[in-house]
Order: C-alpha cells, then structure tokens, then sequence
C-alpha cells in the first residue's frame, strides 16, 4: 500500500522534510516513488505538488498522521486535523511515587470494605502436639 509521508532530508539541529509518496513498509527515508514537495519548518515554508498529490489521494493513496494535517493546513483535503500522539518522558521517580500512592490507596479501600462487612477475624488454632510414633528398624 502506498503512502504520503515526511521524509527528513535536513542537517543537525537544521530539519528539513520532502513529502514523498513510498510503499508503507519502506523505512521513510529510503526508497521512493514519487517527491510530492518540501516543507521547512523553521521557515515554515512548504511547496507542494498539487495536481500529483490530488491525482494520488484520488487513486486511494494513504497519509500519514503528519502529512494529513500539513495537506489540511494548505488546504489540499477539506477536513479536520488527526491528532498526532506524542510519547512523553516518564520521571522513574514519579513513577514510584505514583505506584506507591496507588498501593496505599488500594490498601486503605480494602480496609475501608472490611470495617463495612464488619468482617470479624477467626482466631488462630492453637498448635497441638502429636505424639511420636515409633519407626520401625531400617534393614541393613
């Protein structure tokens, strides 16, 4: 299945992206069928080839989270934008405090539904000794 993706061309610290049109299991910087144009996001400039990219959207083509809302924003497609998902950095220390919290919490809830059971706890049976039986003589 082919697709319309961004694709990173620019230097460090200095991104640029062509849209490119590629089968969907490419890695997006390799192999391409078609350059569709060319965004600058530190400019914010973006030229695009409409009348190839209208042509492939009609033939069925894909697009990606980001090239959807940057065809929407020039107003190649009529629509409104995806939202596009974006991991955040997890604090390890945040994390154990929240772990801890929700350890606490579901200990207090378990307490809190036994004292409305009114649960009442079985005294623990005494031990009781058992008499030794005798064992019979190992053969030798």
């Amino acid at each position: 299945m082919l697709t319309i993706r961004l694709a990173r061309v620019g230097k460090k610290n200095k991104a640029q992206f062509q849209i490119v049109l590629q089968e969907h299991t490419v890695a997006p910087g390799g192999r391409h069928v078609e350059v569709l144009g060319s965004h600058d996001p530190h400019q914010k400039k973006t030229t695009l080839k409409t009348e190839r990219i209208q042509y492939w959207l009609g033939q069925g083509v894909q697009s990606s989270d980001t090239a959807y809302n940057l065809l929407v924003a020039n107003k190649l497609i009529a629509g409104d934008k995806r939202k596009v998902k974006l991991f955040k950095k997890v604090d390890p220390e945040a994390e154990k405090a929240a772990a801890e919290a929700a350890e606490k919490a579901a200990a207090e809830k378990v307490a809190a539904e036994a004292a409305a059971k009114e649960v009442e706890v079985a005294p623990v049976a005494e031990e009781v000794a058992v008499p030794a039986t005798e064992e019979a003589p190992k053969a030798e």
